[in-house]
């Protein structure tokens, strides 16, 4: 017995050493493909863990309009990463100045030293078309020649205000791509015909768009006629006074084009230290958001619980429309801070009120009735020949300028993919990779 348990003993510290010197053959052995990168998730800078649940979607209050656009439903949304706050102007600006500089390392290659600022062979001595930009090279835009070569992103100077040189908005335009994953399903998957299965040529799914990046800025002035609100226009994307502020004036596709931008630049950082994708940053769905909002109590009507906005003190608790015609009595005005008032029980601020958040769902009343109670979702992908109720985009959370109705976790709204708002944000998500946090232990 004892020379069998020794043998046993021998084999077990052999056998892996045999195997992992085998290569990819594992001696005929089911051990698979090894060498693989190995994978640890961390948390994305600002953003904070949601653990996968489950929880009753809808109204925890009286439908006070009477819309019947949501009812209860039980729901389950899996693991996944929020942002902290609103993305801010100063995090937009960051998007805003990459289209920009990627403009302009274009146009010097192209006029001035394609070789310092355009990349044109790979590591195999093969050419790129079109070339890669070089993030390496230096912009210096008071330089003699850069400045007569970028002359072109400028207002000419017709259009100039008091003789200000300033950079053409207008032509701040990003170009970027995605791939229809459901379109890909119905026409070239298993619930395609049998002739078209695997047969379908997979770029008719990638999509390409152009899309100006620059916010709306005269959102200010015409969201409200006879409201002077020209100091905002002028002021709240460009000052620093603003930076911690919420961007807004930002369209449906923007906010899409964002975490596009957002996932690339994370994507080509791990590129360059040898590390692994990630999940893309993305709009939340409409039952991710309100997981988010409730805060882990399923049936309060606002994050903090409720069911009153005033604390015990009688400080009201977001940033909205308090009484009629007094938009400061909550220590608001317009927007505020996106750190402001106190977080939820995940750590999520305003998450009611300062600006409503764009969703990745396109509207339908009764989408409740109809999409899945597993990881609820319903999206359009609208046309522009579409007409406009097919371009209706979910928002939720109310804003600096709403009554308390609209402030409730359980309430939906809309509003059109191609508008821009003074009073609309958003913030991404991404989907943790994984069942859930500790599995791996």
């Amino acid at each position: 017995m004892k020379r069998l348990l020794k043998y046993s003993v021998a084999a077990a510290l052999v056998l892996p050493f045999l195997l992992s010197s085998c290569g990819n053959s594992g001696n005929g052995q089911l051990i698979g493909v090894q060498n693989r990168i190995a994978w640890y998730q961390p948390d994305p800078y600002g953003m904070l863990y949601l653990p996968m649940g489950s929880y009753n979607m809808g109204p925890s209050d009286q439908d006070v309009p009477y819309a019947t656009t949501a009812k209860s439903k039980t729901v389950s949304v899996q693991a996944f990463y929020m942002d902290e706050t609103e993305v801010t102007n100063n995090e937009y600006r960051q998007f805003v100045y990459w289209v920009r500089d990627s403009i302009a390392r274009r146009i010097l290659g192209e006029e001035v030293d394609e070789e310092e600022y355009l990349i044109t062979v790979n590591y195999y001595d093969e050419d790129i078309d079109p070339p890669h930009i070089n993030w390496n090279s230096r912009i210096e835009w008071e330089d003699p020649d850069q400045r007569e070569a970028l002359e072109v992103m400028y207002y000419p100077e017709f259009e100039r205000f008091r003789g200000r040189r300033e950079i053409d908005a207008r032509k701040l335009d990003f170009e970027y791509f995605w791939i229809d994953y459901r379109d890909a399903a119905r026409k070239g998957g298993p619930g395609a015909p049998l002739r078209q299965r695997g047969m379908t040529d997979r770029s008719i799914f990638i999509k390409r768009d152009v899309i100006n990046v620059y916010p709306d800025t005269l959102c200010w002035v015409h969201d409200f006629t006879y409201a002077f609100n020209e100091p905002m226009t002028k002021m709240y994307f460009s000052h620093p006074a603003y930076d911690d502020y919420p961007v807004v004036g930002v369209t449906w596709k923007q906010a899409r084009a964002f975490g596009i931008w957002r996932t690339e630049l994370l994507n080509h950082y791990l590129r360059e230290i040898g590390g692994g994708r990630i999940q893309d940053f993305r709009l939340p769905t409409e039952s991710e958001w309100e997981y988010a909002a409730r805060g882990g109590l399923d049936l309060a009507p606002y994050p903090w619980g409720g069911p009153y906005i005033r604390n015990t003190r009688g400080c009201f608790l977001a940033n909205f429309k308090p009484m009629r015609g007094n938009y400061v009595d909550d220590g608001g005005f317009h927007t505020v801070p996106v750190n402001s008032y106190s977080p939820n029980d995940y750590g999520l601020y305003c998450m009611s009120g300062n600006v409503s958040e764009w969703t990745s769902n396109a509207f339908d009343e009764s989408s409740f009735d109809f999409a899945h109670d597993l990881n609820m979702d319903y999206v359009y992908e609208a046309k522009d020949d579409d007409p406009p109720v097919l371009k209706r985009k979910v928002i939720r959370g109310g804003s600096w300028k709403d009554i308390g109705y609209y402030l409730q976790t359980g309430t939906r709204t809309y509003e059109y993919q191609d508008t821009a708002k003074s009073y609309i944000g958003f913030r991404n998500v991404m989907t943790f990779l994984g069942r859930a946090k500790g599995d791996d232990i």
